[in-house]
């Protein structure tokens, strides 16, 4: 169960809105690049974020370009969990693989600091500060199990193959 205050995003978030190109020098730095998560969307995001809070965005979330900091720096930011109405493919699949859980409902009744909550095993989305919610196909065993030890190259680590 994944529990944490809502950070509000519209449509077409791009990884260039996530993950500044003007910061690309510190692609070797994440713990750096991370301060500058979604900078150019919100100037406060990345001061004001807390160790579990939740992204909720509109359409194609992670669109552009295929940069898997962009997922990283997001989750190094201190999010547990991005939920939109739909997602970039290969930003979703970067999500996944580094154990960021990625989940795709409508999300037009969020607001920023909403109270929301996620089970990734039983499908749903509970925003709890305005009572309702809503189902998704339950994410498979191996899927929640990649999420749950962190990102595929350590479930790999742990489980020795997929």
């Amino acid at each position: 169960m994944i529990e944490g205050k809502v950070h509000r995003f519209g449509d077409n978030v791009s990884t260039d809105l996530i993950c500044p190109g003007r910061f690309y020098h510190l692609r070797g730095n994440l713990q750096e690049l991370a301060k500058h998560t979604l900078e150019d969307a919100d100037a406060s995001f990345a001061k004001k974020v807390e160790k579990g809070d939740i992204i909720v965005a509109g359409r194609n979330f992670g669109c552009g370009s295929s940069r898997e900091h962009a997922a990283r720096i997001i989750k190094m930011s201190g999010i547990s969990c991005v939920i939109a109405s739909s997602f970039a493919r290969i930003f979703f699949r970067n999500c996944i693989n580094i154990g960021l859980p990625a989940v795709e409902v409508p999300t037009k009744n969020f607001a920023d600091a909403d109270i929301a909550e996620v089970n990734l095993k039983d499908g749903f989305v509970e925003n709890k500060t305005k009572n309702f919610r809503l189902s998704f196909p339950k994410f498979p065993e191996k899927i929640v199990k990649i999420l749950e030890t962190g990102g595929l190259v350590e479930y790999i680590k742990e489980n020795k193959s997929l």
